[in-house]
């Protein structure tokens, strides 16, 4: 038996829930919404780390890094979902976040657990990222024992690149090639080392938090409105025409016809009606304030 993986918390009997077999469907269900409360309690006391490596990234992708998410089974399809809400949410280059899964894409439909023991396509996933040291690169491990996302992210430091681990588990054997490690700790599962449940919905949140506010800081966030949301679809575009008339009390009509003139650049409508500005004058502003509209604004306002 592996004596590690035994003394984890993430492989630990519940005591609360051991008879869930026997219970009735309200009953299961509310046990398992007992042990989902105890999440965000778990990640609140991460919130230092987490500060940490939300200013490790923000350094990162301003001064034209990428970040990557590396990860095993649920772990991985969580980075990967995460990576791939940040081109619609955000605007950015499908480049600039990454999730990657041991086992490829297909690790994404059909499980291949067994892929998260191969520590050398840990290191040639890295190698073929083409990771530079001025990338950060994030893995993400209940156990904290992958061996596929503990040798990408030895390969990255080799490198150079900014490593972060999150993890279900204290000391664990991913916490010693991390230069931050967030490990919220929610305590043993429902069904004994299930960790698609809280352990997963701990690294969602966890997520969540690392690349929301390292868009926000980058810029890409006015208030509390997505005006770098690319309008790929119908939906979009109506939120977009929204976000204009929230931001700056103009009506649909008008918010549409500038839209139009912006050619559909949500940050850009925003700077030419609270400017006046014409877009090439109102890009021209922006970009000297590094893509953040409320400095742009701010910036022609003591000008003008």
């Amino acid at each position: 038996m592996n004596e590690y993986l035994a003394g984890l918390t993430t492989e630990q009997t519940n005591p609360d829930t051991l008879a869930i077999d026997e219970c009735s469907t309200e009953q299961m269900l509310r046990l398992l919404s007992q042990e989902d409360a105890k999440v965000p309690a778990a990640v609140a006391e991460e919130i230092p780390q987490i500060v940490k490596a939300v200013e490790l990234l923000y350094r990162t992708l301003k001064n034209g890094g990428r970040m990557f998410y590396v990860g095993a089974g649920t772990s991985g399809r969580l980075g990967v979902l995460d990576a791939s809400e940040c081109p619609p949410t955000f605007g950015v280059d499908p480049d600039l976040v990454q999730g990657h899964i041991a086992g490829g894409d297909t690790a994404l439909r059909t499980a291949v657990e067994g892929f998260e023991d191969n520590a050398e396509e840990g290191m040639a996933l890295i190698e073929r990222c083409g990771v530079t040291a001025d990338d950060a690169v994030i893995g993400i491990s209940a156990s904290g024992s992958a061996a596929f996302v503990i040798a990408a992210l030895q390969k990255a430091r080799e490198i150079g690149a900014a490593t972060i681990g999150v993890v279900n588990n204290k000391r664990s054997k991913l916490e010693a090639v991390c230069d931050i490690c967030i490990a919220p700790v929610v305590g043993p599962e429902v069904i004994m080392g299930s960790t698609r449940l809280k352990a997963g919905t701990a690294q969602k949140l966890v997520l969540n938090m690392l690349s929301t506010a390292t868009m926000v800081k980058l810029g890409k966030v006015y208030n509390n409105l997505m005006v770098d949301l690319k309008a790929s679809n119908q939906k979009l575009e109506d939120r977009t025409i929204r976000i204009l008339q929230i931001a700056t009390g103009i009506d649909a009509e008008s918010a549409k016809a500038v839209l139009e003139k912006a050619s559909m650049n949500c940050k850009l409508a925003i700077m030419m009606i609270e400017t006046g500005l014409p877009a090439p004058e109102a890009q021209a502003a922006l970009d000297r304030s590094g893509g953040n509209l409320k400095a742009a604004i701010r910036a022609y306002s003591k000008v003008g």
